[in-house]
């Protein structure tokens, strides 16, 4: 067996594994690079293979870093089989249009812009058709099933408590007369938080690809964040400002509704309009309600109690454009929770230009920021920052709170890797911050797991 690491080997997005087994060749994920605007561009249209020769794809879950280059994979010769669980096809049937949507809006805004300077036109990395294409490959297994995907190669999805429909990949290998139980994390939610249950634990596991995104770094406790979110909450309407929420449309939107929804519950913050802007995050929300077998225990008997987790007074979920723009007329203190988490693109955008010159306002980081992004600048506290091609000046408050991240921090992961230490033979440490993925692996050696490796981008190992 090999594997070849392919994306997030010492970077956090651009998931992609490439394992050769029993001469069948088994992707593991196939997601988009964020960064730099060229280098993403030209990294996500150029695959590092040719996609016919691959037989299998196996996706952990449906965040676009992890999925969002599979229409590419597509449309460059790929016709095989789509593994995942049914919630995530279900979410990726709305966010690989909605990232085919947003792929062919900036080429033409760009094309515009390239036939002004005699520039030859640029092509989207793929198109809504390609992402319907795509879709019809899914083949949906649940959590336990096992079912054969390849020559001697079993896959189990096991529950990693990440997102909704988020997976542990457990492959079950025979070749050449060795058995192996590889296991590839995905991305590693966290024990006790809000909606989802907490990730499985996988025993008899020898080769396990983990991921590293807080590999260097402690979160606080879910109830802190809950705290921490409605202190944020007050200080802002105390200035009769507005709190813009950047945040990942799957899973962080839906945690920081819930969030509020028990806040106000608990007459802990004000009576105050919160809206969704986001139609992406609207959707995906209904398909979070689609599968309460999804839940834990909580919000189970919060659902008995109460209904639906993800829907309040106040709360008010925006599709039209022309709604998303009164918001921003409006001098009303208000929350606006908005994709995307990374302030990458999307509606979010104009709610930055709108708020962010306004020293009333907080603007508030709720998930990972990735090196190059406009979030990652703005949390790191620049004065000036470039939005749609105008600089504007940062008055707002700047806030963070990482405990609402559903990545596993640095002892939960140890904790989680100790647990299945038994009969490890090698960990691959990736989806990680070079730094993150170094102090992950000085954290393992210290519990005695020393068998350890962080892959550059490109590197294969023979198993």
């Amino acid at each position: 067996m090999e594997i070849t690491f392919l994306g997030a080997a010492r970077s956090v997005t651009g998931s992609m594994h490439l394992l050769s087994i029993n001469d069948k060749r088994i992707l593991l994920d196939c997601g988009l690079y964020q960064g730099h605007r060229q280098e993403a561009f030209e990294r996500n249209r150029t695959l590092p293979f040719d996609a016919s020769t691959i037989d299998v794809l196996v996706l952990s879950h449906a965040h676009i870093d992890h999925s969002g280059n599979i229409p590419n994979l597509v449309k460059s010769g790929f016709n095989g089989p789509i593994y995942a669980t049914s919630a995530t096809r279900d979410l990726c049937a709305i966010m690989l249009r909605d990232s085919a949507h947003i792929m062919e809006s900036d080429v033409e805004y760009l094309n515009e812009q390239r036939e002004k300077q005699g520039l030859p036109a640029l092509e989207p990395t793929y198109t809504t058709a390609d992402a319907q294409r795509a879709l019809k490959q899914f083949h949906s297994l649940e959590y336990g099933s096992q079912f054969t995907i390849a020559p001697g190669v079993d896959l189990t999805f096991r529950d990693a408590g990440h997102i909704l429909g988020s997976a542990l990949s457990v492959l079950d290998i025979q070749e050449s007369g060795s058995r192996h139980r590889l296991m590839f994390s995905g991305d590693l939610g966290r024990r006790n938080m809000l909606i989802l249950r907490d990730p499985e634990v996988v025993r008899d596991v020898t080769h396990l690809i983990i991921e590293s995104t807080y590999g260097g770094r402690l979160h606080g406790t879910p109830e802190e964040a809950e705290l921490e979110l409605g202190r944020v909450v007050n200080e802002t309407v105390s200035r009769k400002g507005k709190l813009i929420i950047p945040a990942f449309s799957v899973g962080r939107t839906q945690e920081i509704i819930y969030g509020l929804h028990r806040l106000a519950l608990d007459n802990k913050i004000p009576h105050l309009p919160v809206y969704v802007d986001s139609p992406l995050s609207v959707n995906a929300t209904e398909i979070f309600r689609l599968h309460p077998e999804a839940y834990d225990s909580e919000t189970d008997r919060f659902v008995l109690e109460y209904s639906d987790p993800f829907s309040f007074d106040s709360l008010h979920y925006v599709r039209r454009a022309e709604d998303s723009k009164a918001i921003n007329r409006s001098r009303k203190p208000a929350i606006i929770i908005s994709a995307s988490g990374m302030c990458e693109g999307g509606r979010i955008l104009h709610h930055l230009i709108n708020n962010i010159g306004n020293s009333r306002n907080t603007i508030l980081f709720v998930g990972y920021q990735a090196e190059d992004t406009l979030g990652a600048r703005i949390k790191a506290g620049e004065k000036r920052v470039p939005i749609l091609g105008n600089v504007f000046k940062v008055r707002a408050n700047i806030e963070a709170i990482d405990a609402f991240s559903a990545h596993a921090d640095q002892n939960e992961i140890l904790d989680y890797v100790q647990q299945i230490n038994g009969s490890l033979k090698q960990v691959f440490i990736v989806h990680g911050e070079t730094e993150a993925s170094l102090a992950l692996q000085q954290g393992l050696a210290e519990r005695g797991i020393s068998q350890t490796l962080v892959p550059e981008r490109g590197q294969s190992v023979t198993i």
